[in-house]
């Protein structure tokens, strides 16, 4: 990717983010959860697993954050928690598989370009061990996703531990979010 391509990914990538924030706080502000709920009714499970699954992207966490309490001040708080985890582990595993499929590849690639001296340091034993334990802590803090889920899959973690772990850790999130808002 050439440079003017770069810079015009990482612009987009902030407008993205910009607008999600932005979209939060409209749909706060406007009683446009209400709307979503009155057009949902009914169907807490299916919108419960649509926000955990947009809270685990940097682009759409606060958007869906607000949905999520709302939902929660609504619903059955254990109820919206237990969905929203699924909806959080499906967007997670959507992630952790194109990190998987083609970031890896991008890494190497920046690898090679550093100095000899620099590789060591990505080969170490103590990087593999600590990588996927940043990751986990960064998917369990209120921050979005992805970046500790590229650690880990970066980390070559097992699908078979990546699944109990994101669940576990986005439930806790979730859970966070909700008690924090009052619910």
């Amino acid at each position: 990717m050439t440079r003017t391509a770069q810079k015009h990914k990482l612009v987009r990538d902030l407008a993205i983010i910009i607008a999600g924030i932005a979209g939060g706080i409209v749909i706060a502000s406007t009683n446009g959860v209400g709307h979503i709920l009155t057009a949902t009714k009914g169907t807490i499970i299916v919108t419960s697993v649509l926000a955990g699954g947009f809270f685990v992207s940097l682009f759409t966490a606060v958007p869906a954050a607000v949905v999520l309490v709302e939902l929660m001040a609504a619903n059955s708080f254990w109820e919206v928690v237990g969905w929203a985890t699924v909806g959080a582990l499906i967007g997670d595993l959507l992630i952790f598989l194109f990190i998987e499929d083609s970031l890896n590849g991008d890494v190497q690639y920046l690898v090679r370009k550093i100095k000899k001296r620099h590789i060591r340091w990505f080969h170490s034993r103590f990087l593999r061990w600590i990588m996927p334990m940043i990751g986990a802590v960064i998917v369990a803090s209120p921050f979005p996703d992805e970046l500790g889920i590229s650690m880990m899959g970066l980390s070559k973690m097992p699908l078979i531990f990546f699944i109990p772990i994101s669940l576990t850790l986005n439930f806790l999130g979730i859970l966070a979010l909700g008690l924090l808002a009052g619910n």
